[in-house]
């Protein structure tokens, strides 16, 4: 360990860069800096030896005093003589008085002047507990650990002088050094410079005539049939207050890297945030939504009266993103582009969970009390336990208020370091002279959050990875692929009515921003007829109007079946879109400015205090409204009125510039799905092709489209998800598990040379099979890529082996012939096409139907073929409540009924040791974990183990958007169902042995199904009804498998209504065995 201080402004340039290349350059583990780089970097820097982690007390703890004096002597020549000390410390530890008494005496010999210190990791003493709690969920251990990282006693914390002066009672001049060291620390900051870019114009121009000749030119191509005298006004209002204010560099800065992505076909999101409020970004094509048009200010962009740097966040398409950031460091410098660290902190419910693990406390009890938090955005601890339930738990058990406390104590905390998912920083010098620098994987972040570094004037910018604009651009080619049509999606026209239709149908399930079950019930209700009305949709879905009750009124307004209603006349053109309810931030502005006459800066201003509660603000400006409204010659009752109102709806009011860039791109999604929605369905779901989930939610959604989807076919599929015939859509073999991109365009490559495959042979011999090995046709086979061929999986398994081996020997042998000898049988090769070793594929029955649709789930993390419900959706539809995809519309602690396949079985014991199982059960549309804590009689549910169906009852746990059902009840689905037939089984006295019975066992459990099994024992002459858990399907084969072990003539199916079967049942007593 070193401590290094910088004391003037070159001292902390240099510390940055110690800092920075201790991590760039000299990390492993940990960040490291030599000897080396503290001399490159040793100007307006003090240094100390730091605690009993430094290189000096270390020594001297192994008995080196002399090489601890050298090395003393080496940091005093590399920092100077009055910049280097000897720090001593006392936490009450034996070792520290050994290095404290070797530090005084090596002060004496080298004249290195000694100061005092305290380590301080937390405040106040009493956090030691809680500091000692964070050490645990760092290193993921519990408090009753005895092997783990801690700290030997309580005296890390922030001393006060006369409790370090109590420590070092005869050390007057090393306690004088403290405060000495600390007022030779003079480093300034300079707030209100901006380290711009520097971004090159053509000759004969400055920053601020360049961009307006762009901002000239582009208006012109904005308005082909003739710029507005409005637009005319706006640009040139725009363009004063940016050179006003020096942002004509920001603005070429940004639609310069938008310009070049748009130019390679990037797509570029129509716009984001308030910047779709400036008529400059719109003329720039930084954004795609025209202010004018739409209603949106300017000012609540950039406000003339509130000097801070613009915000322009720019979505790009997310696969394409990084080589616009590519982009901007090749045009910058590597040393002037960086992303941005984000620290994830302890938040209320996580902080409750985590104090939890480290105390070793059961998880349902925590998560119980961690649930009683309620779910608002930015609610404390503090807050929560004013709760009733909270608050009486608090009071009286004192393990909960244990728990709370400690959690109280983390809350806040930084918990982890990542790179912040969108966030840039550009600098006009190398950024090491403003933030230190640090990697992240392979990218260059600072160790700044983007607060500090937008404080100290570097230019910050989100450039965020849309998915949805990925989707567009896929579906756009497919289409002029697929139908020779090329479409721009800035040019859908705006009042398609088949659009509507869709939207107002609810069936937005892909429709970006607009597919939440809750979203798509309001769509029912709302039956938006323009896009205005898309506007006021995004805007409402969020948690202030939804509880507010304003969604239900704008609904009721937009209809008709409430009056709409104006609180002045002069508001009605302000809210007339908006059937008289205050919706939007600028509607905030604009009533401002009609009744109060204030300007668009004023206006924001009061918005911004109105939406932060700052009750001194708008004290102040509300006597500034009521002043202004008497002026307009509005009554002051009234005026007062109008004030609360939108005080009152500043809560809940958003961002119109943002909802109208969103509801864009929501209005383009809807439109291609109603016009293209075999090709828009094909882009979703290659979207989403890593995600098993997301998958078959939307292959169910092409199923009620009525759109086939066709499983991978190696003679057929792309990499991706495709169009076949305009109407169907063929899996993409990047789909397939254990498929690379590596194998995939090996398979395409050979068969665009030499056209389909005829046989596995024939594929074998034709593709690389270093790319495509064994694991990778293994995987084509099960999922039934190359059904086409006309053979069984099972068939091609049997085989494969041999195929492959042939394959690699045959190009064996053509390595081995000697370059430049030419044999008769070369020439012959050339002239005839090559023969294949097509085997006889053997005599086999293809895999029974339950294991061959397991296989192809195993491969492609879904059912495409068929599913193993098929044939239970009326028995689901009957004993459920709900899909468990449409579970989102239920809430914490609801109870619910599902059913579906048992995909993942594990029993287990609590703490207490209670017994418990953790199941997962999947339907067609998703999957959900269970929690089941099962019966004191075993047997009720020895059926439950993977791939079995059941219903499940219990109650909903929703946790962060994770959804899990702490079950009660679970019983089999096939215990509904109505047999087909029996399989009637003689066990003959030789066949009863254990072995036999074992293999039976097995057998029946491989041919799964609902089909009962009857177990007639001749000696006994006893007949057993097999449990249902034993239930077959129906499959020719299973009898002569069967005869095998138990004879011939011991096995055949009895039809369900035949009358010996009935006589049987009736004559013998019905056992039930299980396994």
């Amino acid at each position: 360990h070193q401590v290094i201080e910088g004391i003037i402004n070159v001292g902390f340039k240099n510390l940055l860069s110690i800092v920075s290349k201790a991590y760039l350059e000299g990390f492993y583990y940990k960040p490291r800096a030599d000897r080396e780089l503290l001399t490159q970097h040793n100007k307006g820097i003090i240094a100390l030896s730091a605690c009993m982690g430094g290189e000096i007390p270390k020594l001297i703890l192994n008995g080196e005093y002399e090489k601890a004096k050298e090395a003393a002597c080496e940091h005093q020549e590399i920092f100077g003589k009055d910049n280097f000390f000897l720090e001593m410390m006392d936490h009450h530890l034996p070792e520290q008085r050994v290095v404290n008494e070797a530090l005084r005496k090596l002060s004496q010999e080298t004249g290195i002047p000694l100061v005092v210190t305290n380590d301080a990791h937390y405040l106040r003493r009493e956090d030691a507990r809680i500091h000692d709690i964070l050490l645990c969920i760092q290193t993921g251990k519990t408090l009753q650990d005895e092997n783990r990282l801690r700290f030997n006693g309580q005296e890390y914390y922030l001393k006060s002088p006369q409790e370090m002066a109590s420590l070092f009672p005869n050390d007057h001049d090393a306690l004088r050094r403290t405060r000495e060291i600390a007022e030779r620390c003079q480093v300034e900051f300079d707030f209100s410079q901006m380290h711009l870019p520097e971004f090159q114009v053509p000759a004969d121009y400055d920053l601020d005539s360049y961009l307006y000749k762009l901002c000239e030119e582009g208006l012109s191509r904005r308005y082909p049939d003739g710029v507005p005298k409005e637009a005319e006004e706006r640009l040139a209002f725009e363009l004063r207050v940016i050179e006003q204010m020096g942002f004509s560099g920001y603005f070429l800065i940004v639609h310069d890297f938008v310009n070049w992505a748009r130019k390679r076909g990037v797509p570029v999101g129509p716009g984001r945030g308030s910047a779709a409020g400036s008529l400059v970004a719109y003329s720039l094509e930084i954004t795609n939504i025209d202010p004018l048009k739409y209603g949106l200010l300017f000012e609540r962009f950039l406000n003339p009266d509130r000097v801070s740097m613009p915000d322009i966040d720019i979505d790009f398409c997310y696969e394409r993103r990084e080589e616009v950031i590519d982009y901007v460091v090749s045009k910058y410098g590597d040393d002037h582009v960086a992303q941005i660290i984000t620290f994830g902190t302890m938040m209320a419910r996580g902080a409750i969970r985590d104090v939890g693990r480290v105390l070793n406390l059961p998880l349902s009890e925590v998560d119980r009390i961690a649930k009683l938090v309620p779910e608002e955005l930015g609610v404390t601890l503090e807050k929560a336990i004013q709760t009733p339930e909270l608050k009486q738990l608090y009071d009286n058990d004192p393990e909960v208020k244990q728990l709370l406390d400690f959690a109280r104590g983390i809350e806040g905390l930084p918990r982890h370091a990542s790179t912040h998912a969108a966030g840039i920083v550009i600098s006009g010098e190398p950024l090491v002279n403003f933030v230190p620098l640090q990697k992240n994987g392979g990218a260059l972040i600072t160790q700044f959050p983007k607060e500090t570094v937008e404080e100290i004037g570097l230019l910050k910018m989100d450039f965020l990875g849309l998915r949805t604009l990925t989707v567009i651009g896929d579906a756009l080619q497919t289409i002029e692929s697929q139908y020779q049509e090329k479409l721009d999606p800035d040019c859908f026209p705006l009042d398609d009515k088949k659009t509507y239709e869709l939207l107002a149908s609810g069936e937005t399930s892909g429709v970006f921003q607009l597919e939440s079950a809750g979203m798509r019930h309001i769509l029912k209700n709302m039956k938006p007829q323009r896009f205005e009305d898309l506007i006021a949709l995004v805007a409402l879905y969020r948690p202030g109007p939804l509880g507010s009750g304003m969604v239900d009124d704008f609904i009721s307004r937009k209809n008709g079946q409430t009056k709409v209603e104006y609180p002045h006349p002069a508001l009605e053109p302000i809210l007339k879109e908006t059937y008289g309810v205050i919706l939007y931030q600028e509607q905030v502005m604009q009533i401002s400015s009609t009744l109060a006459g204030f300007s668009m800066a004023e206006a924001d201003l009061l918005r911004r205090a109105m939406g932060k509660k700052k009750p001194e603000v708008l004290s102040a400006m509300k006597e500034d409204f009521l002043s202004g409204a008497r002026e307009h010659r509005v009554d002051s009752r009234k005026a007062a009125e109008i004030f609360e109102l939108m005080e009152h709806f500043a809560g809940y009011g958003f961002n119109k510039s943002h909802s109208a860039a969103y509801a864009f791109i929501a209005y383009q999604t809807a439109y291609l799905k109603a016009h293209y929605p075999v090709a828009y369905m094909a882009a979703m779901l290659t979207s989403f092709m890593n995600n098993s989930d997301k998958v078959s939610y939307y292959t169910q959604e092409c199923r009620r489209l009525k759109i086939k989807i066709l499983p991978p076919d190696v003679n057929e599929s792309l990499e991706n998800f495709t169009v076949i015939e305009e109407t169907d859509i063929r899996f993409g073999l990047a789909a397939v598990k254990n498929v690379g991109e590596g194998a995939v365009q090996a398979i395409i490559t050979a068969r665009e040379q030499g056209g389909s495959f005829l046989s596995l042979d024939d594929f074998c011999q034709r593709v690389d099979l270093r790319q495509v090995n064994k694991r990778v046709i293994e995987s084509l086979i099960l999922c039934g890529a190359f059904d086409s061929l006309g053979a069984f999986r099972s068939q091609l398994m049997a085989v494969l082996d041999e195929c492959i081996e042939n394959a690699q020997a045959d190009k064996k042998d053509k390595e081995t012939q000697v370059t430049g000898q030419v044999s008769l049988f070369d020439i012959f090769e050339e002239a005839q096409p090559q023969v294949q070793h097509n085997h006889d594929l053997p005599e086999i029955e293809e895999y029974p139907k339950r294991e061959l649709l397991a296989r192809e789930k195993e491969v492609l993390g879904f059912y495409v073929s068929g599913h193993p419900l098929d044939g239970y959706e009326h028995i689901l539809a009957r004993r459920t409540k709900s899909k468990i995809a449409e579970l989102s519309r239920y809430r914490d602690r609801d109870r619910v009924k599902v059913g579906g396949m048992v995909t993942s079985c594990r029993r287990g014991t609590t703490r207490r040791g209670k017994g418990v199982i953790y199941f997962t059960v999947e339907d067609k549309g998703g999957s959900i974990d269970v929690i089941f804590f099962p019966p004191s009689n075993p047997a009720e549910i020895s059926f439950l183990q993977e791939d079995v169906l059941v219903l499940v009852e219990g109650r909903l746990s929703i946790q962060d958007d994770s959804y899990r059902i702490f079950g009660d009840r679970v019983k089999s689905l096939e215990t509904y169902v109505e047999p087909e037939c029996f399989l009637y089984i003689r066990i003959n006295p030789y066949a009863v042995t254990p072995e036999v019975l074992e293999k039976l066992r097995m057998l029946l459990g491989h041919y799964r199904g609902v089909n009962p099994v009857l177990l007639y024992f001749v000696k006994e002459k006893t007949l057993i009804k097999a449990d249902h858990s034993f239930g077959v399907d129906k499959v020719p084969g299973l009898i002569y498998l069967v005869e095998e072990l138990c004879g011939p003539g011991s096995c055949y199916y009895l039809d369900r209504d035949s009358k010996f079967l009935s006589k049987m049942l009736h004559e013998e007593q019905e056992k039930v065995i299980s396994d």
